[in-house]
């Protein structure tokens, strides 16, 4: 190799390390927004989630500090969200489980619903119950035709690997007021 192409190597090195340098900062620059909105705005995991998803990842203590927002709001629609990333991200820092029962325990049913299908192995026993509970005729029909063809609850991850397919739900339902 001549010492043109060595040159050209370490300069295309070096142009690469500098876009890693600057992608970082970038996200460093962007958790320190996110941590700000999740510690001092109510309700403001869904923002939060949102602008973490633009940035394309964040850093640990961001993903804490949203977790951490859904829990004192005891908000079920950024716990559904959440729980979500947290379930296709293995090493995210936060409690899937506890998201997971927020969801069931205070959201609608059709945050229920969609944990039923978006989720891997979803608590469907704990989801059956309270869907039942709440006495709603149409969310009972959607559930029980759901585990009709999918007695084990197994997440729609599960039936699309399997050759069957199913319809991923939003991140966040439409807003049928305005």
């Amino acid at each position: 190799m001549s010492n043109q192409t060595l040159d050209e190597q370490a300069q295309k090195a070096a142009a690469e390390q500098a876009l890693i340098e600057k992608r970082r900062e970038r996200l460093k620059n962007d958790s320190v927004r996110i941590i700000e909105i999740a510690s001092n705005e109510a309700n403001s995991a869904l923002k939060c989630i949102h602008q973490l998803s633009v940035a394309g990842g964040a850093t640990e203590a961001t993903y804490i500090a949203i977790e951490q927002r859904i829990v004192a709001d005891q908000d079920p629609a950024g716990a559904y969200h959440l729980a979500l990333l947290a379930q296709s991200t293995s090493d995210l820092p936060i409690d899937a489980r506890q998201l997971i029962e927020l969801v069931v325990n205070k959201g609608d049913n059709q945050q229920r619903l969609a944990l039923l299908k978006n989720l891997p192995l979803p608590p469907v026993d704990i989801i059956k119950e309270q869907v039942l509970a709440s006495d709603d005729g149409d969310a009972i029909g959607q559930m029980n035709a759901y585990l009709q063809i999918n007695p084990e609850g197994y997440g729609s991850h599960h039936m699309l690997a399997s050759g069957q397919s199913d319809q991923i739900v939003p991140l966040s339902p439409g807003n049928s007021s305005n």
